[in-house]
């Protein structure tokens, strides 16, 4: 897999850091930290202290996938473990020509999510209450954030991955938001789960100190 080239430094808005958004874009982005505290008034989805870097915590940081790869338009990306709809809201939001399936077992998030969907008009997004090995693919991405250690998550969702085509820059497969250090731990559940594999530090596309040990990882299974 060819390695990526550096990209700009992130404005504190979290618009700068993302190149050629159209004007839609950009106000669906500016609405969700209004939305999100309208919502998390009434249901902690978002710790509160966490919630004051809501823009760079969560938005800009879901958004550190679509500076990897932007999806191709027809494409289906499924996000495991959405909580309150991140990566999955701002890929979105930046991707309307790609279909998300956002999924969590937690009922309540999952209510959110649809909330903050209709209320931009994201036709793009299907939210659902499940677990993530009850969802049928074929999906030509698999997101996800933090939600269970990489073992775990691999075996549930591989069978989902779309082989048969592929419509993005890059092959089809798992898209993780990783932190934490991962010296050989992480490569060592790759080659463990079979398939090709990347690390990307989400620094090289965002300055903020927040992301100094923070990295995408893709997964390819064979």
């Amino acid at each position: 897999m060819s390695p990526a080239a550096p990209l700009p430094s992130a404005h504190p808005d979290g618009t700068a850091a993302v190149p050629s958004l159209s004007p839609a874009a950009q106000a669906s982005l500016a609405a969700l930290e209004p939305l999100y505290a309208e919502w998390n008034a009434a249901i902690n989805v978002i710790s509160r202290k966490d919630f004051a870097h809501f823009d760079l915590h969560h938005v800009l940081h879901s958004l550190a996938l679509h500076r990897y790869v932007a999806f191709a338009p027809g494409s289906r990306v499924l996000d495991v473990g959405t909580g309150g709809g991140f990566p999955g809201i701002p890929l979105a939001i930046v991707s309307p020509d790609t279909e998300f399936v956002l999924v969590d077992s937690i009922g309540k998030k999952i209510k959110v999510v649809a909330a903050v969907a209709q209320a931009l008009g994201l036709k793009n997004v299907t939210a659902r209450h499940a677990r993530a090995e009850k969802v049928r693919g074929p999906f030509d991405f698999v997101v996800s954030r933090a939600v269970a250690r990489t073992a775990a998550l691999l075996p549930w969702v591989m069978r989902s991955i779309d082989r048969t085509r592929t419509l993005s820059a890059v092959p089809n497969g798992v898209l993780l938001l990783k932190g934490g250090d991962l010296t050989g731990a992480l490569g060592a559940e790759f080659a463990e789960a079979g398939g090709a594999h990347r690390v990307v530090p989400v620094s090289d596309y965002f300055a903020d100190p927040y992301f100094e040990h923070k990295y995408v990882a893709h997964f390819v299974p064979r």
